[in-house]
């Protein structure tokens, strides 16, 4: 093993943007199974659907409304 390494022509990895961070979120059960039902109609598991989703609320910018009632 060297004592020093030269990283100077060292390219960034291109792969780092696709890494996925874990996270634990509590979902309504009606959620979870909104999105298994969906699972078994398109055969992808609902996890990936739920990323799937979320991925694409954050490409198409879309934003949540929510109106209280007094």
């Amino acid at each position: 093993m060297k004592d020093e390494y030269d990283f100077s022509q060292s390219i960034k990895n291109p792969y780092t943007e696709q890494l996925k961070e874990p996270v634990t979120i509590n979902l309504g059960v009606e959620v979870i199974e909104y999105f298994e039902k969906m699972s078994e109609d398109t055969d992808i598991p609902y996890q990936t659907l739920i990323t799937l989703y979320l991925k694409d609320c954050v490409q198409s910018q879309r934003k949540l409304s929510v109106s209280w009632s007094s």
